[in-house]
């Protein structure tokens, strides 16, 4: 009977807990496989695999359970250090997939920068990703249609030139401020002139390009407007025609249309603005 009662290993699994199991084990070769299980089971997940193989099912059954309470107040809940260790593993993974995925959008965004300046004001998807070196597919996913892909062009101008625009300009009286303004819209103006005219393509097709095309032309009028004497808005023929000599249309038809060059358009400019000017009271 003492013998009966031997410890089979360190697990302290005696033979009374194991009288019911052991009714089962009718063959050496059940109690040996037992003993193996509970040895090299836990120790290597491999190990564990081949023995499933070849260890009669309700073995099997009965030595889980037997270690399940024990290894679980030692170890904890598998679950939890689980999905710690899968958590960790995919941080790094999301941090990665998310830095390409702004890499890809700034070299979409140059690449469209890039066509557009050097005079291809309609660029295709495909022509985009070919500059761009990534794929059609990258260039849909990252702009749901090419309005988003012009959304951020126009940021990226804009905080180029809007320090200009933005400037007050220099001169005591009136007329000289709109001098003053119409050699820095000439800047300007040459700077965004083929996105622009990108723009204007697609902004009968695009609801976001109309209204930013003419939220430009609040700009545009308002800068002016607040540049004029009470008596000069009051004629407000004269003042329109002020804003239409400073615009951004007739600097476009000046270099696109006509072909002049920078220098003639300037002149050109000047010579419509004081020709409008003179007419006008001095305050």
């Amino acid at each position: 009977m003492q013998a009966s009662r031997t410890v089979f290993c360190a697990d302290s699994i005696v033979a009374d807990s194991s009288r019911a199991d052991a009714a089962k084990m009718k063959t050496v070769f059940d109690i040996l496989a037992f003993f193996l299980a509970q040895r090299f089971f836990v120790r290597q997940q491999l190990g564990g695999i081949l023995l499933a193989l070849i260890v009669p099912k309700y073995i099997c059954n009965r030595f889980c359970r037997l270690r399940q309470r024990p290894f679980a107040a030692k170890h904890g809940g598998m679950t939890t250090i689980s999905h710690k260790m899968t958590s960790r593993a995919e941080a790094p993974l999301a941090d990665g997939r998310r830095e390409r995925s702004r890499s890809s959008r700034s070299k979409i965004v140059a690449a469209m920068l890039d066509l557009v300046g050097k005079g291809d004001v309609a660029p295709s998807a495909a022509r985009v990703a070919e500059v761009a070196g990534v794929g059609l597919r990258s260039v849909f996913r990252h702009f749901d249609d090419m309005d988003e892909l012009y959304r951020e062009m126009g940021e990226v101008i804009e905080a180029q030139v809007m320090p200009i625009i933005l400037q007050p300009p220099t001169g005591a009286a009136w007329r000289e401020k709109l001098f003053d303004i119409a050699n820095r819209r000439a800047m300007v103006f040459e700077t965004i002139l083929p996105y622009r005219i990108s723009a204007n393509l697609k902004r009968f097709q695009s609801p976001y390009l109309m209204q930013d095309y003419r939220r430009m032309l609040r700009l545009e009028s308002d800068t002016v407007a607040s540049y004029l004497p009470a008596t000069v808005k009051a004629d407000v023929t004269g003042a329109h025609g002020l804003n239409v000599i400073l615009s951004f249309q007739t600097w476009r038809l000046l270099r696109h249309d006509q072909e002049l060059p920078v220098d003639d358009a300037k002149a050109v400019v000047r010579r419509l603005l004081g020709d409008a000017m003179a007419g006008m009271p001095e305050d």
